[in-house]
């Protein structure tokens, strides 16, 4: 399986963003998807994961402000960032896994000015 990311850039305070995870491989719809995120000097932490159902399950700091989603058909997965704050900036990875094996994208680096 192949992740690549992609939407990363220079936002201002209070803007938004939309990330995008092209998976290449087979069988996305059956898998769930996460995007996680590294901060300089930081551990990499969960943002958000979607189940093959839909079922989405976000950290604290990403309720109410961020969105996950996943079109099937284009073996795609979304993060529409809202209201984005300096604490924001990271490099943001996608990730997903088959049995025991984590499978983790490029990453693609989101940077919140203030």
């Amino acid at each position: 399986v192949q992740l690549v990311e992609s939407g990363g850039g220079l936002v201002q305070l209070g803007g938004s963003r939309r990330l995008f995870c092209i998976a290449f491989g087979r069988d996305f719809s059956i898998y769930a998807m996460g995007w996680y995120r590294q901060a300089p000097e930081k551990q990499r932490e969960l943002v958000a994961t979607i189940t093959s159902g839909g079922r989405t399950i976000y950290a604290n700091s990403a309720k109410g402000r961020f969105t996950i989603s996943r079109d099937n058909a284009k073996n795609t997965v979304y993060l529409q960032m809202n209201s984005l704050k300096p604490e924001d900036t990271a490099v943001y990875y996608c990730k997903t896994a088959r049995g025991t094996d984590n499978y983790w994208g490029q990453g693609t680096q989101v940077t919140v000015s203030s």
